[in-house]
This record gives structure tokens, C-alpha cells and sequence, in this order.
């Protein structure tokens, strides 16, 4: 290898760094020698597009110019991604991606507050049946309420790319490519992104989206997996969920209290 006189992208493709500004590497079986150099490929289609018009791809008066730094960081929850991309970020001067908190951000103005296990929706699905009582209670606030009901369903009715992001916060659904692509393939290909770099945090997150990753020639340069202790995570994890779970039985009991009141109060 090292006496081969390789081209100016050396082992990755000219024609991918030039069109997608990409480093996708080549591929052996994929190669053609121009002015004395070797090139490789990342796919046959690349290769006879370059062999049709190599001065297009080729540099000229100075080197070609390297895409920035794009970088993926995964790691299990509560190992301390956001934290680390947050300093690698401002120290390398790219934009931090927090993937999970930028899917919450695009539901955010229909579901009016941010969905899946970590955040509690069970405390405000219990006030909301207070005014409800039983037969007991006035036909007028009944028919209000069931009307203040339907009115928020219409509201937060969401289309199919939203229901599919709510679906993977809630249920770790799959991501659909097409929905993928709506999201993705802008921190490669569009500005301020591509010129900048960044540091896309919890994505990857399955086989799934890092084959997507890949049919679709998205090559990050780095991959960093932050390891962790299981004992550590449950240490940092525990506290606050065993808070949370706690505040909820609270306002579990306080509207039981008050639903027992309101009844007696009914019946006098």
C-alpha cells in the first residue's frame, strides 16, 4: 500500500467529498488510476461518474478542502453524554446535537409539553378526571368538560411524521426512513452544519438507524461509546426517579382526599 501513489482524497472517495462533502471511504473493487494515481470509490456509480469528468474532482492550485469534524456519541442512558458533548462541543467550537431533545423540540408546539417515560404525565391524567366525580355531579359541568376534552384531542392532533416521533419518545418505535430523512440529512448536507461540524448526541441509537446512517453515505469521523458501570448509572439514575415517583403517590393521595371530600360534601 505504501507504494502506491494514491489520489488527493487518499483512501476515501473524491466523488463523495466533493457532491455530499462526505469522507465516505472507498472500496478496493471500486478503484481507477488517473494521471498515475489511484482512486477508490465508494460505489460503481461514483467511479464512472469521476471517470467521466475526473478534472471535476480532482484538486487543481491548492489541496481540497476537508469537511469538518462530525461526530457521533452514544452510550446507554444516564452515562453522561449530554454532559461530555456539551464541553467537547465548546472546546472544539461545533454545534451539540441532542438528538432525543430534538425530537421532543418538533412535537413540542402541538403536544404542548414533552412526551416519553422520563417526564410524568400520570399526576395530570388524575387532575384531569377530578371534575368528573360520578353521576352525582351536574349535567352542565359534565358537558362542559367532555366539550374542554374534544377540544383539546383537536388540537393536538398530530400528522403522520409527528405521530411516528411520538411514537419512538413513548414506545421506542422505529423512526421511518423517510421521517429520518426530514431530520437528519440536514446536519450533513445543509448550513450552518456542514461547514461548522458537529457532535450528534444518542444517535445512533440502534442497528436500525446505523444501517440508515450508512445507506445513506453519512459517515461520521468519530464514534465514541462511553462506557459505564451498571452500579454507576443506577446511583445517578435512582435518586431523582425514586423523588419523582414519590412526589406522584403524594398528589395520588392529596386528590383522593379531595375527591372524598367533595363527595361528602355532595351528599349533604
Amino acid at each position: 500500500e505504501k507504494k502506491r501513489h494514491m489520489g488527493d482524497t487518499k483512501h476515501f472517495c473524491p466523488v463523495s467529498l466533493k457532491e455530499n462533502f462526505v469522507l465516505h471511504p472507498g472500496l478496493y473493487e471500486h478503484a481507477a488510476k488517473y494521471q498515475e494515481k489511484i482512486y477508490y470509490f465508494s460505489t460503481s456509480e461514483y467511479k464512472d461518474k469521476f471517470l467521466k469528468n475526473p478534472e471535476e474532482y480532482v484538486a487543481h492550485n491548492e489541496p481540497i478542502q476537508a469537511p469538518p469534524l462530525r461526530v457521533c456519541l452514544l452510550g446507554t442512558h444516564g452515562a453522561g453524554k449530554t454532559t461530555c458533548a456539551r464541553q467537547i462541543a465548546e472546546k472544539l467550537g461545533i454545534f451539540h446535537i441532542q438528538f432525543e431533545e430534538y425530537l421532543q423540540e418538533l412535537i413540542l408546539p402541538k403536544t404542548k409539553e414533552k412526551v416519553g417515560p422520563d417526564y410524568d404525565e400520570e399526576a395530570e391524567q388524575d387532575y384531569n378526571k377530578m371534575p368528573i366525580l360520578s353521576q352525582e355531579l351536574d349535567d352542565f359541568s359534565q358537558t362542559m368538560t367532555k366539550t374542554e376534552i374534544e377540544k383539546s384531542k383537536q388540537e393536538v392532533e398530530l400528522t403522520d411524521e409527528e405521530e411516528a416521533i411520538k411514537a419512538n419518545l413513548m414506545d421506542n418505535e422505529a423512526l421511518p426512513p423517510e421521517v429520518l430523512d426530514n431530520i437528519v440529512l440536514d446536519w450533513w448536507k445543509k448550513e450552518p452544519f456542514r461547514s461548522m461540524g458537529f457532535i450528534l448526541d444518542g444517535f445512533p441509537r440502534t442497528l436500525h438507524e446505523a444501517q440508515y446512517l450508512s445507506e445513506r453515505g453519512l459517515c461520521p469521523d468519530v464514534a465514541v461509546y462511553i462506557h459505564v458501570e451498571e452500579s454507576d448509572i443506577l446511583d445517578r439514575l435512582f435518586p431523582p426517579r425514586l423523588k419523582k415517583w414519590k412526589e406522584r403517590q403524594y398528589k395520588k393521595m392529596e386528590n383522593k382526599k379531595k375527591l372524598k371530600d367533595l363527595k361528602a360534601k355532595i351528599r349533604v
